[in-house]
């Protein structure tokens, strides 16, 4: 059989460690578009001083970016298990 051929990018994510990334809600999305609200939703927050942890995923990222202003994000390296 062939042998399967992978790029350097799969290779070197397999050595690293996954990131996941720390989201905390600092600031009511109240006055906000209502966009920014859903945003909010979507990934989890409920209550201000909320934390929680996603995977560092480029639709993340952008959601995240949406709502920079109401959010505080810090990357955290996840433990190996």
């Amino acid at each position: 059989m062939a042998e399967k051929k992978t790029t350097g990018a799969t290779k070197t994510r397999a050595t690293q460690s996954p990131k996941r990334l720390r989201v905390t809600y600092v600031k009511s999305a109240i006055g906000y578009n209502v966009k920014q609200k859903q945003t909010i939703e979507a990934l989890g927050l409920r209550r201000l001083q909320q934390v929680i942890e996603h995977p560092d995923t480029p639709a993340v990222r952008g959601m995240l970016n949406k709502v920079s202003h109401l959010v505080q994000v810090e990357e955290v390296e996840e433990a190996a298990r």
